[in-house]
């Protein structure tokens, strides 16, 4: 069944994959991209077009957000697939990759066709569910990565749980290059993490917290990378967070490397200090660095030694961080607040939109062999307006997921999600967003 035409006109397109950053407009019909460009106005469109007014609002491929987790199944109690994507939606997130750490882990293709269906009932974002590199993520047996590759997942890892053991390891980037499967590490010594809270250093000691040395991301990060010259296939590093890990990558990079590596937004807008009296919603895994690694992220995002921006979305319970800190759950929320905490690097002016857009659109994309991130004739519709400028406040009691841990509460942001689209389809519209209008007549002639 064919639906009507719809047009979004007086836009700022932006699309990092060919450079675009110009006003014009965008026609959207059966699903797909038809057309772009200055040509797109409202007086030369066909009679029945919906027309989206964007007021010079900012239109750029939905977001790619390369590592989000839900609880389902499982956890539902914490996050299912359908709230989750209800807020990825409200974050301009239009496609996810969703970590195996579920209950049972995916790590069976029975599992993976089962998140696969419940994203498809739920009719919200675009769900790629990633396969477990080891059986149970458990870091000893490898799962069967050619059947769940076949099934479906766009890449193998065991979530945020390290490979630890250098054999294991040794085998799964061997096997997956087999397949062409993008292999994704937690970067975390577990040994010499074990029992840590969080990052050592001054803030832990005074705490009286058991720390944990940044050391331990960097010697997992440096393991894995002479095992991938060993093994070739391809290898990133997840949630990267210390000054000496984005280092080794970007030597490896110059080496000829197949590596690539994400960070999120808490490694690049908190610190250590950020958990102040044991505020356990600043409890992460990796944890928080010190200020100088946080400034190593922001030139590993500069300099393109660090190739995306994920949510790293963790949902959990009220219960699980109402507890010492010790022994509260890492991870915060995510999908929310991914668009307006990254625009705060452009907004600084360290990092250029489009550049800024392609870690959120087009290189997760690129690297999970996605045809998505992009604005392109006969793509995909998958789209995100919003407003880069006007200023506000993150609320948490207006988040659209079932948990709330988020140590954002308050701050002050510029720019929000006016509207989100999925293959045409409107899947959020902030409320006071611009309206949808009709044309006055038919489309002119000659």
């Amino acid at each position: 069944m064919t639906g009507r035409p719809l047009a979004f006109v007086n836009a700022r397109l932006l699309d990092p994959a060919t450079g675009l950053d110009a006003p014009g407009g965008l026609l959207v019909r059966d699903r797909r991209i038809v057309a772009l460009g200055p040509e797109i106005a409202a007086g030369a469109l066909p009679g029945d077009t919906e027309i989206v007014e964007c007021g010079g609002h900012c239109l750029s491929p939905g977001l790619v957000d390369m590592r989000a987790t839900s609880g389902e199944p499982g956890h539902e109690h914490r996050e299912t697939i359908a709230s989750a994507g209800a807020a990825a939606a409200a974050g301009g997130v239009t496609a996810l990759a969703y970590l195996p750490n579920t209950d049972p882990p995916i790590d069976t293709v029975a599992v993976l066709e089962f998140v696969v269906h419940r994203a498809r009932k739920a009719r919200g974002v675009k769900v790629f569910p990633y396969g477990c590199a080891t059986r149970g993520a458990a870091g000893t047996a490898m799962t069967e990565m050619g059947l769940l590759a076949e099934a479906g997942a766009v890449a193998v890892t065991d979530g945020n749980r390290a490979i630890g053991d250098p054999l294991v390891m040794y085998r799964v980037l061997s096997y997956a290059a087999g397949f062409d499967l993008l292999v994704v590490q937690h970067p975390e010594e577990p040994r010499l993490a074990d029992g840590g809270a969080m990052n050592a250093g001054e803030t832990a000691t005074r705490l009286g917290l058991v720390g944990i040395p940044a050391q331990a991301e960097v010697m997992i990060v440096e393991r894995d990378l002479r095992l991938l010259e060993l093994t070739g296939g391809r290898y990133h590093v997840a949630h990267i967070s210390t000054a000496a890990a984005i280092d080794a990558v970007r030597q490896a990079k110059r080496r000829g490397l197949a590596v690539s590596c994400d960070t999120a937004p808490p490694y690049f807008a908190l610190t250590e200090a950020d958990v102040g009296d044991y505020r356990t919603f600043a409890k992460l895994s990796p944890p928080l660095r010190d200020e100088a690694d946080r400034r190593a992220v922001v030139d590993g995002l500069a300099d393109g030694t660090i190739d995306v921006i994920a949510s790293d979305h963790l949902p959990h319970d009220q219960e699980a961080k109402r507890q010492p800190f010790a022994q509260a759950e890492p991870g915060i929320v995510g999908l929310e607040t991914l668009l307006p905490l990254a625009l705060e690097l452009h907004h600084q002016g360290r990092i250029g939109l489009l550049d800024l857009l392609a870690r959120l659109t087009q290189r997760p994309a690129e690297l999970l062999r996605l045809p998505l991130g992009r604005l392109a004739v006969g793509g995909a519709a998958d789209l995100v307006l919003f407003d880069l400028d006007t200023p506000g406040r993150i609320a948490v009691d207006g988040f659209h997921g079932k948990s709330k841990n988020s140590p954002f509460d308050g701050r002050p942001i510029a720019g929000r999600v006016l509207r989100t689209l999925v293959d045409g389809r409107t899947v959020f519209s902030a409320e006071g967003c611009v309206p949808v209008e009709k044309p006055a007549g038919p489309m002119p002639t000659g």
